[in-house]
């Protein structure tokens, strides 16, 4: 399973930031996110190799495409990450606010 570490690390690179926003809107083949981008197909192949292993999304079959979607356990792994550090932030807000009283 991958962690929030791998998974922002991934999202970390401007190029598969576009390609996950492209998957985002819905499940698309190698050649069509390479059509958006100014990368080549084998490009977007290894960016897509990275966002697959950091559990970003996941791929399957259809005739003789891979067609790539939205995984949402690497998502969950991101949003785990996030909800500790604002249940953190709010933690140290009511502290402060309760200190000032």
């Amino acid at each position: 399973m991958a962690n929030a570490n791998q998974a922002i690390s991934a999202l970390s690179d401007a190029t598969r930031r576009a390609i996950f926003d492209q998957i985002a809107e819905g499940p698309k083949s190698v050649g069509e996110i390479a059509e958006r981008l100014p990368v080549t197909r084998p490009a977007v192949s290894q960016h897509l190799k990275i966002l697959k292993e950091a559990e970003l999304v996941a791929d399957e079959a259809v005739g003789t495409r891979r067609v790539y979607r939205i995984d949402p356990a690497g998502l969950g792994q991101i949003r785990r990450w996030l909800d500790e550090k604002w249940e953190r932030a709010l933690g140290d807000f009511k502290a402060a606010v309760e200190e000032g009283e």
